[in-house]
């Protein structure tokens, strides 16, 4: 079956959204480990991979960048072991100055290392098992782009060269951590990209929904709760308080990064909100004491997909939740996106909430892949 046969084909459709987050990328393999193995057994296939089971896979980031090992059929294990290793490299070439007067980090590292695991593919190559969404920011436009591998896209012919690498250093382009990348997006116009992150969809899963139905886009699958699964995992979250006193003695500076983070917070929770109360879901998050979790909401009285999240609070109380409160002492390094010596104690801490979180029954039998 080609990659547009499988796409255009009929029956129940399963998308797969990875959130931005840096090395924390590290905590959601640890999510997607329990759904693979979760998958494996109610298909009795203990070769199956991701890229088996979710027709559209797409990411931002470090989202993206596992997306894409993912979708040419990667497993869970051997991306697992690819972070550890390339989590100690990419954040170790540090500039001097860097973040100040130029990027903290130089490209070279993350440039040979996503060389080494997708050398020249392109993103219209057939080595990718499945539906791929690379989330990426073009700054000269100010425009969001879902880079997209279907073959009926709008703009596939244009960008089915650009080499999967290249793309995904675009979408993990993080301002003062990384120099922005310069991508052909078609002949003789270039576009120069930062990380997707910086847009409203670090967490991508509603751009993915819309991706996957809106008529602009030709995925064309049908929103109901029967027909389509949005399964979305996060990198960690917290909440963040401030004094008044603190916030008075931020100044100019203080303000800019303090505002920054604000609005990319709210991002992510508008998403959330919108996602719950679009979604039919057995894994509500309260957005706050006045919503509540969205359970009893919906648009018009209807459901347009079954939607699971799953993410892991990274704070003093919700390691002690999970049972892993010996790293309570350790949350402000944890959340910072360059922080590789942490990513086995982040990886533990994927591990560990999603034995708790992920039930085998949020997969329902009607969405199994059918050979």
């Amino acid at each position: 079956m080609t990659l547009l046969q499988r796409l255009s084909e009929s029956g129940a459709k399963r998308i797969l959204a990875l959130d931005g987050g840096g090395i924390r990328g590290a905590l959601s393999l640890g999510y997607l480990k329990r759904i693979e193995d979760i998958l494996r057994a109610k298909h009795n296939d203990p070769n199956l991979v991701l890229s088996d089971y979710f027709d559209l896979i797409g990411g931002t980031s470090t989202g993206a960048i596992i997306a894409a090992a993912l979708a040419i059929g990667i497993d869970v294990n051997s991306i697992r072991a690819l972070y550890q290793r390339l989590g100690g490299v990419v954040f170790d070439q540090q500039n001097i100055l860097g973040g100040f007067l130029w990027p903290k980090f130089s490209n070279t590292n993350l440039e040979r290392e996503l060389t080494t695991v997708f050398g020249d593919m392109e993103l219209g190559s057939d080595k990718i098992k499945t539906g791929l969404c690379i989330v990426t920011k073009r700054a000269d436009t100010r425009s969001t782009w879902p880079l997209i591998n279907h073959p009926n896209g709008k703009y596939f012919e244009p960008n089915r060269k650009i080499l999967l690498r290249n793309a995904l250093r675009a979408s993990s382009a993080a301002p003062t951590y990384f120099a922005p990348e310069k991508l052909e997006v078609e002949p003789g116009q270039q576009g120069i990209f930062v990380d997707g992150g910086i847009s409203m969809a670090n967490n991508p899963a509603l751009q993915l929904f819309l991706v996957a139905t809106l008529n602009g886009f030709p995925f064309g699958w049908i929103p109901t709760p029967k027909d389509l699964m949005l399964v979305s995992v996060g990198t960690g979250f917290w909440s963040t308080k401030h004094s008044i006193e603190e916030v008075e003695k931020w100044g100019a500076v203080g303000q800019a990064k303090n505002i920054i983070s604000m609005l990319m917070e709210d991002a992510a929770w508008h998403n959330q909100i919108l996602l719950q109360l679009l979604g039919k879901t057995v894994t509500p998050f309260e957005i706050d004491s006045e919503i509540g979790d969205l359970f009893d909401d919906q648009l018009a009285g209807n459901n347009f997909f079954t939607y699971l999240r799953y993410d892991s609070r990274l704070d003093a109380e919700g390691l002690r939740d999970i049972g892993l409160g010996k790293y309570a002492n350790f949350v402000n390094e944890m959340r910072e996106l360059d922080a590789s010596d942490m990513r086995d104690e982040l990886d533990e801490i994927g591990r560990t909430a999603a034995m708790q979180q992920i039930q085998s029954d949020h997969f329902p039998d009607h969405f199994n892949r059918h050979k």
